[in-house]
């Protein structure tokens, strides 16, 4: 089943350096912060410095809310970190920025999904929606995009989020294609 249909959506994003990871989501940031968003993050280095400087050059309108948000690097990996994340915004739109090694973000996500399953009735009670950005250096990920790709609904880039067939032209979903290939049989 696909998370997309429960309210939760997964989104991934590539990035080359904290910089550039910062410049690519202040703006969906901040169009988030807006629409009265809930934003967490679960990082594995801090990019609060960055923020703070890219914030302050950009002169914005939410600047206080959008520096208000946790920036440093917090164990995501704990189960019970993930829950008071969740149940502390519970009936609203919340968004969970990952960040770190490969097996860091398996873990959160792994954390992630256990809770959804627990209290997807709620969640689906309280109309809340979940939107979790797994963010991806490109360097250390090169040669899994494929498999990155294949375990998210959308992507998320610099002009906010897409279709990964928008972004990647001749991307093919590892499910689409099976189930292709199940109906050709």
């Amino acid at each position: 089943m696909s998370m997309q249909k429960k309210g939760i959506m997964k989104l991934c994003s590539f990035y080359v350096s904290d910089w550039h990871l910062v410049t690519m989501l202040l703006p969906y940031i901040s169009k988030k912060v807006n629409e009265e968003t809930k934003i967490a993050t679960i990082l594995k280095d801090d990019i609060k410095n960055n923020v703070e400087t890219l914030v302050q050059k950009l002169n914005l309108k939410n600047e206080q809310k959008i520096l208000d948000i946790d920036w440093n690097s917090k164990n995501g990996r704990k189960y019970t970190n993930i829950n008071n994340i969740i149940e502390s915004n519970i009936g609203n739109d919340i968004l969970i920025v990952v960040n770190g090694d490969k097996e860091y973000i398996k873990s959160v996500n792994e954390n992630i999904d256990k809770y959804i399953e627990k209290n997807i009735k709620k969640i689906e009670k309280t109309n809340t929606t979940i939107k979790v950005v797994d963010c991806y250096e490109i360097v250390e990920f090169n040669g899994s995009i494929i498999e990155i790709l294949d375990n998210h609904d959308k992507i998320l880039n610099t002009a906010g989020e897409k279709e990964i067939s928008e972004v990647f032209e001749d991307y093919t979903k590892k499910e689409k294609v099976e189930e292709l290939e199940f109906k050709q049989q």
